[in-house]
């Protein structure tokens, strides 16, 4: 009985609750995922979307950060993961041959996008949390679209003389007969071993839940929040505005590296077009974060995995599919934030918890 009561107190508490709970939402789908691979029910096209739903859901997690939590508008993400992408998939293409182990050779690859990705969002913090609003939503497109272009206009070559680079053309890199072109300009890099999995995407995702869920409900997160709420109050009472904004706009966009390097190692050819790393994924990310609820890490996830299911799930429909996927968005959009259908929820969560009271007490 004292065991029960005391779960019923972790329960209440919702600093703790609400991790557990999203925790064991993401491993049940998991198990459930795996007994209906393994009983052969779902179908080859489902299961190539599995990693997918791995990187959007890490993606939103990390936007929902910076978003959700510190209150800055980022529509560039894209460009970290586009950082974390390349940067992994390089390191893997130059020790394809070294006869390192595959599991070790990804984990290093994993650790160099995450932290490249980190130091580009340091970097690029640095400049742009001193503006607002608006202003820090453009400059974080177009840092996006300029590491998107710079990398379509990046030679990088290897033979017995060693690594050559060039921004004109593959011919520029005077290669020995031996040699290989590792990044091709727009053509990007070419061949990368396929070394994601659903089961790395989902320990990754549980990691970047972790990470997040500790972050928020402690001290920092705590003046993190405090600056969004109000910068004024928050600077009068001591809290160091810049420093707090820098450390979250960081390690949102080393989440971000993170679903780009699960992204790069699930492609054999990786190239950065407007369709992988432009300003359309950016939007898309940040319409995962809005539906799912700012401040939301498992609105973020379920909303990542219901609006990259939808499209293949309504594609019985044909010529209507988006039609489809449209209304479906705009429910979505109304239940999560129309004044009214929340109020009506709330009163109905209430009046559910005050039945269950009197249950309890008779």
């Amino acid at each position: 009985m004292a065991a029960v009561k005391k779960f019923q107190s972790i329960l209440k508490n919702k600093e703790v609750s609400r991790p557990l709970i999203t925790y064991a939402m993401v491993i049940l789908a998991y198990l459930i995922i795996q007994v209906l691979i393994s009983g052969g029910i779902l179908s080859n096209l489902l299961q190539g979307l599995l990693v997918p739903l791995c990187i959007y859901s890490i993606a939103a997690v990390g936007l929902n950060l910076c978003v959700g939590y510190l209150g800055e508008l980022s529509i560039g993400h894209a460009g970290f993961m586009c950082v974390g992408a390349f940067t992994s998939a390089f390191f893997t293409k130059c020790t394809m041959n070294s006869g390192m182990n595959e599991m070790v050779r990804f984990l290093i690859a994993l650790v160099i996008g995450i932290l490249c990705a980190a130091l580009a969002g340091y970097l690029i913090g640095i400049p742009v949390l001193r503006l607002r609003g608006d202003y820090l939503a453009i400059v974080t497109l177009a840092f996006g679209e300029i590491i998107m272009n710079l990398i379509n206009v990046v030679f990088i070559g290897r033979d017995s003389r060693g690594f050559h680079f060039s921004m004109k053309d593959s011919v520029s890199l005077n290669l020995e007969e031996d040699g290989e072109a590792i990044m091709n300009g727009a053509k990007g890099i070419m061949r990368i071993p396929h070394q994601s999995s659903f089961t790395i995407g989902i320990i990754l995702l549980l990691i970047s839940l972790f990470v997040c869920y500790q972050l928020v409900n402690s001290r920092t997160g705590r003046a993190i929040m405090a600056i969004r709420d109000n910068r004024i109050a928050a600077e009068s009472v001591g809290i160091d505005i810049t420093r707090f904004k820098l450390l979250a706009f960081t390690i949102s966009a080393a989440i971000a590296g993170a679903a780009g390097v699960l992204y790069g190692h699930n492609l054999a050819t990786l190239i950065a077009t407007p369709a992988n790393f432009g300003y359309n994924m950016s939007i898309m990310i940040l319409v995962f974060v809005i539906l799912g609820g700012m401040g939301n890490f498992r609105g973020s996830v379920i909303a990542a995995v219901v609006l990259t299911l939808l499209p293949e799930l309504l594609r019985g429909l044909s010529d209507y599919r988006m039609l489809m996927y449209s209304i479906i968005l705009i429910i979505m959009m109304l239940y999560n934030w129309s004044p009214k259908i929340i109020a009506f929820r709330e009163r109905h969560f209430r009046g559910k918890l005050h039945k269950k009271e009197e249950k309890e007490v008779a």
